[in-house]
C-alpha cells in the first residue's frame, strides 16, 4: 500500500514539474514568437484597443487619426488626405505598417519607454491608454502643390523638398499613389487582397520614388562636377575657362561623348558658367576624366551620398559607381554610365549648396506630443555633412542663378524671385524615353526651399519642351511658390 502511494505521489510530483517546466517555457521562451503569431486573435483586437495617437504636420493639419467606433474593433484609423500623403504617413493594417506609421509605431500606439509616466499617470487616473502624436516638418501648401503639378504631368515621378537650414522636408510626393485607408481596414481578406494587387502592379504605387528608388540624375548632377573642380583649386570660379568640344573623344572607345543633340558648346573654349548655363556635357566630361573616379566620388560623399540615413524611413544609398576607365568616368560625370542617386540625394545635394556648402540632415518627424499636447521630444537640426566651402558655394549658387535666368531652367523663373536650379534629361534603357530632372533653390540670396523634381520618362529624345527644363522645372516652381507666397 505505502509504495503504491509513493509510486502516485511521485507521478504526481513529477506532473506538476512538467506542468511547471510548460508554464515557463510558455510565457518566459516562446511568450513573445506566441504573441507574435498570426494566429492570434487576442493580438488582432488588441491592436485596436489603444487610441492611436494622431500624424500631422504644422502642428494642425491631420495626416492620420484614430476615430472611436462602436463595433467589435474599438478604433479606426483614418487618414484624411491618404493619396497626397501615403507615401509619408503610410498604412496600418491589421498585421503590419509602413513609413511613418511603421517607424514611429511604438509612439503612435503609446508602447514607448517614452511614455512610462504618461501611462503611469493615466493608469493613476483611470484615463484610457492613448498613443502620442506624431507631428512632421511637411509644409501642407508645398505637398499639395507637388503632388497637383507631378499629377497634371500624367507621368510616373517623385518630388521632395527640404527646408536648407534646418533638413526637414517639406515636400515626399511620390506617383502612382495609393488610399491608405483601403490597406487599414480590419477585414483581413479585403486588406490582403488589395494589398497583393497594389503589389502586383507594374507602376508601383506602394513604391516611395523619392527614398526608395535610384535614377540615373542627367546633367543635373552636373553641379557635383562642377564642385569637385572649384574645390580642387580655390583659383578657379564660375568664369574660369574650360575646353568644351563638340566630341569629346573617350579613351580606349569609339563611343565618343557629344553634347545634347550633338550640339556645339559655345567656340569650344568656354566659361564655367556658360557650360552650366548650356548644359554641354563635354566640359563636364573633360572635367571628371582629369579629376578621375577617386576625386568625383569623393565630392559626392561630401554631399552626404553613401552614408547610412533614415528620415526616419531608410533611404537607399546613392552611389557614383564602381571604379572603371576614364570613359565611363566621364560619362558617369554627367549623371549617366552606373550613377544612381535618389531624388532626396539630389535635394540633399541643393540644399547643402543653398547653406552656404553645409548639407543638413534631412528629417520628417518636427516633435512627439503626448495625447495632452505637451513636447515629449523635438528634433533638432543636425548637420550631416561639409560638402564644399562657403565659396565654392556662392560660385555655384552664381552660376545655377544664370541656368534659370539664362539657360535651359528658363520655366522656373518666379516673379521677383531670384531662383537657383540645373535641369536634367537622363537617358535610360533602350526603347524608354529618358527621366526628366530638375534641382533648384528659392531665394537664391537667403533660400527657403531646396528640392528635386524627378519624371520618369518625362522627356523626349531631340529636346524641345519635353525635357528637364519643360518637364520637370514647372513643377518645381510649382512647390517653391506654394512655400514663398
Amino acid at each position: 500500500m505505502n509504495r503504491t502511494i509513493k509510486r502516485a505521489a511521485v507521478a504526481c510530483l513529477a506532473m506538476f514539474a512538467l506542468l511547471m517546466i510548460n508554464v515557463n517555457i510558455l510565457q518566459g521562451v516562446r511568450a513573445s514568437s506566441l504573441s507574435d503569431d498570426a494566429r492570434n486573435q487576442r493580438n488582432f483586437y488588441e491592436r485596436y484597443a489603444v487610441q492611436r495617437g494622431r500624424i500631422t504636420a504644422g502642428g494642425k493639419v491631420i495626416l492620420a487619426q484614430s476615430k472611436e467606433t462602436k463595433g467589435d474593433f474599438k478604433f479606426l484609423r483614418e487618414y484624411p488626405d491618404g493619396r497626397v500623403y501615403a507615401h509619408v504617413t503610410g498604412f496600418f493594417s491589421p498585421e503590419s505598417e509602413s513609413a511613418i506609421e511603421r517607424s514611429e509605431n511604438k509612439l503612435l500606439d503609446g508602447s514607448s519607454a517614452d511614455l512610462l509616466l504618461q501611462r503611469g499617470i493615466d493608469l493613476f487616473t483611470g484615463e484610457p491608454p492613448r498613443g502620442a502624436n506624431v507631428d512632421l516638418t511637411i509644409h501642407p501648401a508645398a505637398q499639395e502643390a507637388a503632388y497637383d503639378a507631378l499629377r497634371e504631368s500624367g507621368k510616373r515621378g517623385a518630388v521632395v523638398a527640404l527646408d536648407p537650414k534646418t533638413g526637414g522636408i517639406l515636400a515626399m510626393v511620390s506617383l502612382p499613389t495609393y488610399d491608405p485607408a483601403e490597406l487599414s481596414g480590419t477585414d483581413k481578406a479585403e486588406v490582403f487582397k488589395r494589398y497583393d494587387e497594389l503589389a502586383k502592379d507594374k507602376s508601383q504605387p506602394l513604391l516611395n520614388r523619392t527614398i526608395a528608388n535610384t535614377y540615373p540624375p542627367g546633367s543635373t548632377f552636373k553641379v557635383v562636377t562642377a564642385a569637385a573642380f572649384l574645390e580642387d583649386d580655390s583659383s578657379r570660379g564660375a568664369d574660369t575657362t574650360v575646353p568644351a568640344p563638340q566630341v569629346l573623344d573617350l579613351p580606349n572607345t569609339s563611343a565618343d561623348l557629344p553634347n545634347y543633340g550633338g550640339a556645339a558648346c559655345g567656340s569650344g573654349q568656354v566659361t564655367l558658367r556658360f557650360a552650366l548655363e548650356r548644359s554641354c556635357n563635354t566640359p563636364f566630361g573633360k572635367i571628371g576624366i582629369d579629376l578621375g573616379h577617386e576625386a568625383m566620388r569623393e565630392q559626392l560623399q561630401k554631399f552626404g551620398a553613401g552614408e547610412p540615413l533614415a528620415v526616419p524611413m531608410s533611404v537607399v544609398k546613392s552611389d557614383f559607381g564602381p571604379k572603371e576607365d576614364a570613359a565611363a568616368v566621364a560619362q558617369a560625370s554627367i549623371g549617366q554610365r552606373s550613377n544612381q542617386m535618389t531624388p532626396l540625394q539630389m535635394a540633399m545635394i541643393a540644399a547643402g549648396i543653398a547653406n552656404d556648402g553645409v548639407v543638413m540632415k534631412p528629417h520628417l518627424v518636427n516633435k512627439i506630443t503626448d495625447s495632452n499636447g505637451d513636447t515629449i521630444d523635438e528634433t533638432d537640426p543636425e548637420e550631416f555633412t561639409e560638402a564644399v566651402s562657403k565659396e565654392t558655394a556662392d560660385e555655384l549658387t552664381d552660376m545655377m542663378v544664370s541656368v534659370v535666368a539664362n539657360g535651359t531652367a528658363n520655366r522656373a523663373q518666379i516673379s521677383g524671385v531670384q531662383v537657383a536650379g540645373k535641369t536634367g534629361t537622363a537617358e535610360t534603357a533602350q526603347g524608354q524615353q529618358p527621366h526628366a530632372w530638375f534641382i533648384s533653390f528659392a531665394p537664391a540670396d537667403e533660400p527657403r526651399i531646396a528640392l528635386a523634381v524627378m519624371v520618369e520618362s518625362g522627356a523626349v529624345r531631340g529636346g524641345g519642351e519635353a525635357t528637364g527644363g519643360g518637364t520637370a522645372a514647372p513643377i518645381a516652381k510649382a512647390v517653391m511658390e506654394a512655400v514663398l507666397k
